[in-house]
Order: C-alpha cells, then sequence, then structure tokens
C-alpha cells in the first residue's frame, strides 16, 4: 500500500527524492480520511516553504485539509491536471495524483521523515 521507495510524514504526505529534487504527494491513507477529492489549491512555480510549512489545501466533500512540505525547497513543478480532475488524488495518490516537484534546500533536515515500515506503524499506533 505505501510504496518503499518513498519517504512519509505523520501528516500523511510522501516524498520521492531524486538527487537534489523531490516530488511530494499525499498518502493513500490520507486520501481514504478525505473521501472524495473536489479541490486542491497548489503553490506557484518559485514559491518557497520551509520544513513542515503549508503549502496548499486539499478540499473534499468531508472537509478542508492543509498540505504540509516533507522538506525545505522552493517549488519547480505543480501538477496543473489536478486542476481539472482533482479525484486523481485518490485514484492514483502515488502516480499521477502527485502534487508538486520541489528543489531540496541544501542541508534540510531530512530525520523525522519515516520509512515505509516505519509509517506502516505509526499508522498501527493512531488506530
Amino acid at each position: 500500500m505505501n510504496p518503499e521507495n518513498l519517504l512519509y510524514t505523520k501528516d500523511h504526505e510522501w516524498i520521492r527524492i531524486d538527487g537534489d529534487t523531490g516530488t511530494v504527494g499525499i498518502t493513500q491513507y490520507a486520501q481514504d480520511t478525505l473521501g472524495e477529492v473536489v479541490y486542491i489549491e497548489l503553490p506557484k512555480v518559485g514559491d518557497a516553504f520551509d520544513t513542515h510549512q503549508s503549502f496548499g489545501n486539499v478540499e473534499s466533500v468531508k472537509a478542508v485539509s492543509e498540505l504540509f512540505l516533507p522538506l525545505a525547497g522552493e517549488v519547480l513543478e505543480a501538477n496543473s491536471a489536478l486542476k481539472d480532475a482533482p479525484e486523481t488524488l485518490n485514484s492514483d495518490p502515488y502516480g499521477a495524483g502527485w502534487l508538486i516537484r520541489i528543489r531540496i534546500r541544501p542541508g534540510a533536515e531530512k530525520s523525522h521523515l519515516l520509512s515505509s515500515a516505519d509509517y506502516v506503524a505509526f499508522l498501527a499506533a493512531q488506530s
């Protein structure tokens, strides 16, 4: 359920790190909890955020939830396809439902990120 090549946060975001860039999305658990996603607000290219800073919102039929950046960085790309098809976040949260790509700030602290196994253990402890 949670790909092993990703790192996770306790806020239910994931990041795929490739060199100095990262692709960010929300987890299967997050999209299950949200329910049907109807709107996504994402930042603009060039916006910069600190670790755990809110970078956007996801609106579902149940609630509006903030999105928190797993690692400090600058937005390189936002998934514009989600504007017209926000439900992609429900159907493919680890693929086409990615949210943003960032250039990770040099020296960004990664110790708070969880492996897939650690994230599963965290979820189990929450229930």
